[in-house]
């Protein structure tokens, strides 16, 4: 008699599904997945994996994993390829309050490298293996990991963390730079910043400050488990409140084929030069946050305009440049 599945064995099929289903640039055939996805390769014949199959893209579904049925060919609507639609599958703002960055803490240790780990990493070697093409970057949001570059992170973080006061240098938009001692809640995602809410001890009035525009180091203050906060504190509102409507602007870039996923997900059109480039158009509201993810991407992004957004990657590109060449010539 055959043994009953796992819980665990049944969520590392799906968590495989998954990946396998974002890893490609086209939609996958019922047969292609069998081959690349455990344990549909050990299925005893075609009804099992049919049956197998069909529950998992149910399951699925219900999760709100944007699941699609489409042809593999225009031509031949009969063959039939599934997909995850990419746009769909993006994460809304994220808010994390103390608990859940202690259980995000752990589950990065406990996940390291785990979306191309194990049967993931083969999964994908059987897709290469059958000349499906990769898309690499689309799964690394599979990997359960905070990543920023903000230097305040880390500090802000603990702080949530342990219910302990920060004080740090704060520059706010139009104004000089302030010192502010700070109770801080929530640390928060929103359109790409990252923020902490909390109570503002100087003004005596709950604030929330983006991490960007703090100065120098947080230091910690006073001891753990200092104060409470509040059960129905509302973060994007107080975001809403504090930081004005930004003034989006149009931009073009030349972006490498399957490259830049990030950026060509958010384009309001998508135009194809040759074989290696495309030509996006995006908004933007912050000219340095977008040249810092365009920067990040190296050769394979270009600006074409406008000209305020190339000089800011051209001048990140010379700092780099020259931050290397000073530490090679030590």
């Amino acid at each position: 008699m055959a043994a009953r599945p796992t819980p665990e064995a049944k969520t590392e099929r799906l968590l495989n599904l998954v990946i396998a289903l974002l890893y490609t640039r086209r939609p996958l055939t019922k047969d292609a997945i069998r081959q690349a996805v455990r344990p549909y390769t050990e299925a005893p014949n075609d009804e099992a994996f049919d049956r197998m199959f069909e529950r998992d893209k149910d399951e699925l579904r219900e999760l709100g994993i944007p699941l699609r049925a489409e042809p593999i060919d225009i031509l031949f609507e009969d063959e039939i390829g599934y997909r995850i639609d990419k746009r769909e599958y993006e994460l809304p703002d994220l808010h994390f309050d103390a608990d859940e960055l202690a259980v995000l803490g752990l589950a990065s240790r406990a996940w390291q490298q785990a979306s191309l780990a194990g049967p993931a990493a083969a999964a994908m070697r059987k897709l290469e293996a059958l000349d499906i093409s990769p898309d690499v970057e689309s799964v690394v949001g599979l990997e359960p990991r905070i990543r920023t570059s903000e230097p305040a992170f880390d500090a802000v973080k603990d702080a949530v963390m342990t219910r302990r006061a920060i004080t740090f240098t704060y520059r706010a938009a139009g104004r000089e730079s302030a010192v502010r001692h700070v109770q801080p809640w929530t640390v928060t995602n929103r359109r790409g910043h990252w923020y902490v809410a909390g109570f503002d001890t100087d003004r005596d009035a709950p604030r929330v400050f983006r991490l960007s525009r703090i100065e120098g180091p947080v230091r910690l203050v006073g001891k753990p488990g200092a104060y409470e906060v509040p059960d129905d504190h509302d973060t994007s509102a107080l975001i809403e409140r504090t930081e004005r409507t930004p003034d989006w602007a149009p931009a073009v870039l030349r972006v490498r084929a399957g490259r830049g996923h990030s950026l060509v997900r958010r384009a309001r059109t998508v135009g194809v030069i040759d074989e290696t480039w495309q030509l996006i158009d995006i908004e933007y509201a912050d000219p340095g946050v977008l040249a810092d993810e365009v920067v990040s991407f190296g050769a394979d992004v270009l600006v074409e305009k406008p000209d305020e957004l190339r000089e800011r990657v051209m001048a990140r590109l010379r700092g780099a440049y020259e931050a290397q060449t000073a530490e090679t010539a030590r």
